[in-house]
């Protein structure tokens, strides 16, 4: 009887997690591995700081979640570093500004993600995971033999199965949790420092490319992130009844 319930339910959330599948594990890595080489690693990781502001700009639109005054000026200052980026990019000797909006484009696909991944917060998290992970492979494992991409070294294989592990798989686990929790919007916000960290870690590791457009767009970013997580707000709310369930 459960897994007859369980069938039914994973039934009626199909359409979501096809297309929480294209957008977050076919379009979004896509994306951001074509821009990754035509861009640097650090301006490439500040520009996934947009993610927020997509995601905030989703969520509003299809949940209601509210955007006062000070989200608002968080997601300006979050969009001012990243035309800052690009014009940084533009003036590159190789011009990376293409790569940067590759990037963009990625970040697009994963806000639209994050907020359809919403109505699934309350499903199991590893079956989510699963599903998508199985959906994504196969659609992005057809595309590669269509193109005649080469087969990767043992070497390069382990390292992109450690990096989808952790970076979506384990990451998307605690994402569904957070958003039970907080919404899309701040889930999404609290996400947004990761590319600081990704964009510091570029840094360390000798990419010195990025010029002042770079820095003034990052910095920009980090105020805008910090303004959108102090946001609160408190008030009544009226709920229908709800049938759901939780993983154990």
């Amino acid at each position: 009887r459960k897994v007859e319930v369980e069938a039914r339910v994973l039934r009626s959330d199909a359409p979501r997690l096809l297309a929480v599948a294209v957008l977050g594990a076919v379009l979004g890595p896509v994306f951001l591995s074509w821009g990754l080489q035509r861009a640097s690693g650090t301006g490439a990781s500040l520009m996934l700081t947009l993610e927020a502001l997509f995601t905030a700009l989703f969520a509003w639109r299809l949940y209601g979640e509210t955007m006062d005054r000070r989200v608002w000026g968080a997601l300006l200052m979050l969009l001012a570093g990243g035309v800052l980026l690009i014009l940084d990019g533009g003036l590159a000797p190789v011009g990376q500004w293409v790569g940067l909006l590759a990037v963009l484009a990625a970040t697009v696909a994963w806000g639209m993600d994050n907020t359809l991944s919403r109505a699934l917060a309350e499903r199991d998290p590893a079956q989510v995971v699963l599903v998508k992970a199985v959906l994504g492979a196969a659609a992005t494992t057809t595309l590669a033999a269509a193109v005649g991409e080469p087969l990767p070294s043992v070497p390069a294989a382990l390292g992109l199965m450690a990096v989808g592990g952790t970076g979506y798989g384990l990451s998307l686990r605690f994402y569904l949790l957070a958003q039970r929790e907080f919404g899309a919007a701040r889930t999404g916000s609290v996400f947004a420092f990761a590319p600081f960290i990704g964009a510091a870690l570029a840094f360390a590791l000798g990419d010195h490319t990025a010029g002042w457009g770079a820095v003034l767009g990052g910095g920009l970013m980090l105020l805008g992130v910090a303004l959108h997580l102090a946001e609160s707000h408190a008030h009544e709310h009226e709920h229908e009844a709800l049938s759901h369930e939780h993983a154990h």
